[in-house]
């Protein structure tokens, strides 16, 4: 029996299940990055993917588009926080455990502004980021990134984010920021409005 086909409908169910939180974040140039839902009108994307840009705006998976503001962001640990006004989607489901080397994962993305385009690997190490302010964890992992992929999200097989794609270190290595600061980010979130705004036409 091939083996490949034993793993289809599990990698359908898994991209079912994690593409409705999948944004696309564009900054106003050519280019653009990902994101992901994380909660009520939050969205979560690498800090330097809307960095210095005061147009931003983020596409849903059926294609509806928001302008968006960024509430908090942390260049040190490459992370930011966008609010859109809309509410009622799916929000991504952070993972509360410590992933393992060794383990399956998925990284989801738009690499070359591809549309969701997702790619599997293995959590190859956890390492040590040094900043100014101390020092931080990482996930090192093989799945394949291009750009695009930064800010979406890092998947273990259960369909729960493990990690944010931030960076390709040395061709072939994708860095990760893990839940657990994904977690003590969100927390950080500052009291919002409700807002009514209505979403601009669908691109």
């Amino acid at each position: 029996m091939n083996p490949a086909h034993l793993l289809k409908p599990s990698m359908e169910s898994l991209l079912e299940k994690i593409r409705p939180v999948l944004v696309v974040v564009q900054n106003g140039r050519r280019g653009s990055g990902a994101g992901f839902l994380a909660g009520e009108g939050l969205v979560l994307t690498s800090q330097h993917v809307v960095a210095g840009k005061r147009q931003i705006k983020v596409v849903l998976d059926d294609d509806t588009t928001y302008d968006a503001a960024v509430l908090l962001s942390e260049p040190e640990r490459d992370l930011a926080m966008l609010e859109i006004p809309t509410s009622g989607h799916a929000v991504a489901v952070i993972s509360e455990r410590e992933p393992k080397p060794g383990e399956m994962v998925f990284a989801f993305g738009h690499p070359w502004g591809q549309r969701a385009v997702l790619t599997g690997g293995v959590l190859s190490a956890v390492i040590k980021a040094h900043t100014h302010n101390g020092e931080f964890p990482l996930l090192r992992t093989d799945a394949r990134l291009a750009p695009g992929n930064s800010g979406g999200p890092l998947f273990d097989a259960a369909g729960e984010v493990i990690g944010l794609n931030a960076m390709i270190f040395g061709g072939d290595q994708n860095m990760a920021i893990p839940a657990s600061i994904i977690r003590s980010f969100l927390e950080k979130a500052p009291q919002r409005t409700p807002s009514r705004a209505v979403p601009e036409d669908v691109i």
